[in-house]
């Protein structure tokens, strides 16, 4: 068998195992030669060899059988020489085959990742990226700038400034998105890194996997081989305590050598519960950044870009104004709800040949925003407001104008505008039957200050998450 018929047998393969598979397993796989009716390829790693022959060996054997290669067996080892092996044949066009419609950008990541395996050190298969989750579909907004910039910074492949760089927040915020565009810009910029993303649960599974086949030394040697390793959702390995150890040391043995480790989880590691307090502790040496929930503008930025791609797909749709801006306000918890609620407006639609309207909108969401109803109260903000400033409710609720108490019922009244459904005269009369007049001042007290004070910002901010929470 020839290296072009190698090269046409694995474009076969990929049909077979699909896509993430074929660039994890098969992709790696250097074929060398037949000999005696075994068919030899070189491979990067043992590990890497024997999870192929486990899972895809008789696949192999059964192509290379129909393609009429006299061929009984397969077998994979390391060469001698990994760095100075050649380069795994290809198909003609010098590229592996992209699936129809897969977007220009995706054929330059994979001659990034084409690239890197040609240096001999792309040796640890990594989780599959999302296409879309590059730094160009990343809505930015006050929430999540600091990560947003943290992020580019790790992402161009300098010198590591921060170690490890550790992004959390709650579901939706973009965690993930983040992960992702950073190791797609790491694989643009410098393919000759080693960069490999993976679950906290694929770690766990791999470490699990080598402990039962008493293959250690083979995941040590490939842990620590990388120089950008990511954990998303480190907090899966909390209460595991084998596997904590080993994450312990490979972390250990990143940071001695100056590699870049980034880690997500939804919530801050100190907060991380079963979680070793050195594993904390080290978690909180480098950058800890965290994704604020989203606040209405930036909300309303990620329906308007996902809208734009939308008319792409949808060019003859009509959407009545105001429709965006509704749910940007309704639905405020969840980034991938309020997506996928724009993504079902839109599907029906067009469907049903309408116009996007507020009441078409209203009935097709009406599941999704009841469920985003806001059901916090008035008495409950004032019950936080008053416990945030330690002061006592009846004094917040009561006549004394005195500034200890003012400000604090202005906060409140702020918070119940911005966070209830209540009129402003019914939150006057909960705040000892104000007028609706007081409410107005102090809300607009409120939010001049949230620009020009810092510690109401911060109040503000930590109270709202509190009260969503």
């Amino acid at each position: 068998m020839t290296q072009e018929q190698w090269g046409e047998l694995k474009q076969n393969l990929l049909k077979t195992v699909g896509r993430n598979n074929f660039t994890n397993w098969i992709e790696p796989l250097e074929f060398s030669e037949i000999n005696e009716g075994v068919a030899t390829f070189h491979v990067p790693t043992t590990f890497l060899g024997n999870y192929v022959k486990q899972n895809f060996g008789d696949l192999i054997l059964h192509q290379m059988t129909n393609a009429g290669a006299d061929v009984r067996r397969v077998c994979f080892s390391v060469p001698a020489n990994t760095a100075q092996r050649p380069s795994a044949a290809k198909p003609a066009n010098g590229n592996a085959a992209r699936p129809a419609g897969a977007p220009a950008a995706a054929t330059a990541r994979e001659n990034g990742r084409d690239a890197a395996r040609d240096t001999g050190r792309d040796l640890l298969p990594a989780a599959p990226l999302d296409e879309r989750f590059t730094f160009d579909s990343f809505v930015v907004g006050k929430p999540n700038e600091l990560a947003h910039a943290a992020a580019k910074r790790v992402a161009e492949g300098g010198p590591v400034t921060f170690n490890p760089l550790f992004l959390y927040g709650g579901v939706g915020l973009g965690k993930t998105h983040l992960m992702h565009a950073i190791a797609w810009e790491l694989q643009e910029r410098r393919p000759d890194l080693n960069v490999v993303y993976l679950s906290a649960e694929q770690f766990m599974y791999r470490f699990v996997q080598a402990l039962r086949e008493r293959k250690m030394m083979d995941f040590k040697s490939l842990f620590r081989s990388v120089d950008v390793l990511m954990v998303d959702d480190v907090q899966f390995i909390a209460g595991k305590d084998s596997t904590q150890e080993e994450f312990f040391h490979t972390f250990n043995a990143l940071v001695d050598q100056n590699k870049q480790i980034i880690i997500s989880a939804d919530r801050a590691p100190g907060e991380i519960k079963d979680l070793e307090e050195r594993i904390k502790s080290r978690l909180q040496c480098g950058l800890v950044v965290d994704l604020h929930p989203t606040d209405y503008e930036l909300r309303l930025g990620i329906l308007q870009s996902k809208t734009e791609s939308f008319r792409l797909q949808y060019p003859d749709l009509v959407m009545a104004d105001g429709v965006l801006e509704f749910l940007a306000h309704r639905i405020s918890t969840n980034v991938r709800v309020l997506e996928g609620a724009l993504t079902r407006l839109f599907a029906f639609a067009s469907l049903v040949g309408r116009e996007i309207t507020m009441e078409l909108t209203q009935d097709c969401l009406a599941d999704v925003l009841r469920a985003s109803e806001r059901k916090i109260t008035v008495e409950e903000i004032q019950r936080r407001v008053s416990e945030h400033y330690n002061i006592r409710l009846s004094d917040m609720i009561g006549p004394k104008r005195v500034r200890n108490f003012a400000r604090p019922r202005q906060v409140a009244m702020y918070l119940a505008k911005q966070l209830t459904s209540r009129s402003l005269p019914e939150i006057g009369r909960r705040f000892g039957g104000r007028d609706h007049t007081t409410v107005m001042h102090g809300v607009k007290r409120i939010e001049e200050l949230r620009v020009s004070d810092g510690q109401i910002a911060e109040d503000l901010e930590l109270l709202r998450r509190t009260l969503e929470a």
